[in-house]
């Protein structure tokens, strides 16, 4: 969300800058010739009530000496009709207003490369080595159907398509990798935190998944309440309308919860396997931090996402995110991608984004700094990591000959020393 004062103020700051997103500007314009026209009707209605409490002690006075007032009531009755007409024009100018600054997407970081799409994007590092196998990898997919364990069949007679039934140590290596990221997180300060799954509106908008993307949520029949699409929702609304002290910051929280996402617009991508389903794990980061804090906090949570997989001895790279490539709300995001040989590619599995004050400021969430003033904090999430994209790269990476997946030793200890999954 932004300031509109801060628009009016920087107008051309604003165009630049959501030119490089390549966002339509007449929105943006929109707006400035909004608040422009706002800025009249506010003139215009504050000097007819000073006409009107003008005109209404002339009345008075009037009507006190016996005089007879009736042109003067008549022109105030003329000024009360204008401003009532002036304050709906402006009510309905108010809302329009707000309703068009929330889809206008947060202000880039002057870090973020250019770009008009993900092949612009800024490799910023590779860690490990690819494996080479002695045999034809096979997709996770083909993997946990030949083992009996993962059945896309049984799911799509449950529900439909884009949902997997995971039986017996797959299951149970779900459960691991859960289990295993949060230990990590909470080790390192994270506050564990088990949130609802359903969430309200005001809830969505304040980390601007509503309005914009309400084609991709689930919502709930007869209800203003949405499945949420990732915890960062309820994580960072946590502290939704608060002011607090300066000293309280950074809240650091992580959840486990099932994501649900109805992946609108994305027909036909990835259509088998785990990777793009309406219902995944996800294990979430989300830092609220002082201003002066943000870049530390970044660097640090992408450390964390780093070190889960390099904890499980996977192939990865760290990319920064293009100008056309970013997400709404971040002014500033690494992806992180694994290695699939199964695929013989790259895939997301983390992406981890500083929103700046955005979220902060949609949600009012406020802290008064060091001279006291109350100042928008500055919101990050990040997966650390999504577990479903977890669980495929372990399967492709560590699948053998025969069809059978070793165990990670990192996840051992949670498998009740497993230390391979047969048919």
């Amino acid at each position: 969300m932004h300031d509109i004062k801060a628009i009016a103020k920087s107008p051309d700051k604003y165009r630049e800058n959501l030119a490089r997103r390549k966002f339509d500007l007449s929105i943006l314009e929109a707006v400035i010739e909004g608040n422009e026209r706002r800025k009249k009707l506010v003139l215009e209605s504050e000097t007819n009530r000073s006409e009107v409490k003008k005109l209404s002690k002339e009345i008075g006075k009037i009507k006190g000496s016996g005089g007879d007032a009736k042109e003067l009531m008549s022109q105030v009755s003329q000024l009360k009709s204008s401003l009532e007409g002036v304050n709906k024009e402006l009510e309905a100018l108010e809302k329009l207003q707000s309703d068009t600054l929330a889809v206008i997407p947060n202000l880039l970081d002057d870090e973020v490369p250019e770009g008009k799409g993900e092949e612009d994007n800024k490799l910023l590092k590779e860690v490990g080595e690819k494996l080479s196998f002695d045999f034809e990898p096979k997709e996770h997919w083909e993997l946990g159907e030949d083992l009996g364990m993962l059945d896309f069949e049984a799911a799509s007679k449950l529900t439909g398509s884009r949902f997997c039934v995971y039986k017996g140590a797959l299951a149970r290596m779900e459960r691991a990798l859960i289990n295993y990221f949060l230990d990590s997180h909470i080790d390192c300060g994270y506050e564990e935190i088990i949130p609802p799954y359903i969430v309200n509106e005001n809830t969505m908008y304040g980390t601007g998944q509503l309005p914009k993307f309400e084609d991709d949520l689930f919502k709930i029949e007869g209800k203003s309440w949405y499945l949420i699409p990732t915890a960062e929702v309820p994580l960072t609304n946590l502290k939704k309308g608060e002011l607090f002290k300066g000293e309280e910051l950074p809240f650091k929280y992580c959840a486990y919860t099932p994501c649900f996402r109805s992946e609108a617009g994305s027909y036909g991508k990835d259509t088998k396997g785990l990777i793009r389903q309406h219902q995944f794990n996800k294990v979430e980061l989300v830092n609220i931090v002082a201003e002066d804090k943000s870049k530390e906090a970044h660097d640090a949570m992408l450390e964390r996402a780093c070190a889960m997989l390099e904890g499980l001895g996977l192939t990865y790279k760290v990319m920064l995110l293009c100008s056309a490539d970013i997400g709404f709300g971040a002014m500033k995001c690494f992806d992180l991608e694994v290695w699939l040989p199964g695929q013989g590619k790259f895939r997301e599995i983390s992406s981890i984004s500083n929103c700046g004050e955005f979220q902060g400021r949609r949600a009012s969430i406020r802290y008064r700094n060091a001279e006291g003033k109350p100042t928008f904090v500055h919101t990050l999430n990040g997966s650390g990591l999504a577990v479903g994209r977890a669980l495929v790269a372990v399967m492709e990476n560590y699948q053998n000959a025969d069809g059978s997946i070793t165990v990670p030793e990192v996840l051992r200890g949670y498998m009740g020393g497993v230390e391979q999954i047969k048919a």
